[in-house]
């Protein structure tokens, strides 16, 4: 990010909708589908230990969050039902994954397409 931390007022999961809404002390919220946080996780197991080691995750349409965990005051550990629980999610990683959705989210489209998975 540009250097500027911005902390959350609030954080809610929807789970009869699978979503993650975080609102963020500069008046932006952002909603997240489980999907969309899974498949971006900032996990090593997802991100690999350099850019060139990021794996595209595919079949995570259906995926929930099972559990939300406090990390200190810096962030959440998000569960999902499909057992991964790695990702530490910052709050300035929340907010640039909310700030930069639609193109991450096309992005991604893409790369499932080029790599021959489907998102179900």
């Amino acid at each position: 990010m540009n250097g500027t931390a911005h902390w959350p007022r609030e954080v809610r999961l929807n789970k009869e909708k699978n979503v993650l809404t975080v609102s963020f002390d500069n008046d932006q919220t952002f909603s997240y589908s489980a999907e969309y946080l899974r498949v971006h996780s900032p996990s090593a197991e997802v991100q690999g230990h350099s850019p060139d080691q990021r794996k595209t995750v595919g079949f995570k349409a259906k995926v929930k969050i099972a559990d939300i965990e406090a990390i200190g005051n810096y962030a959440i550990r998000l569960v999902y039902d499909d057992t991964h629980d790695t990702g530490i999610y910052s709050w300035s990683y929340l907010y640039e994954l909310g700030r930069d959705h639609d193109a991450n989210w096309q992005t991604y489209l893409r790369e499932l397409e080029e790599k021959g998975l489907a998102r179900g």
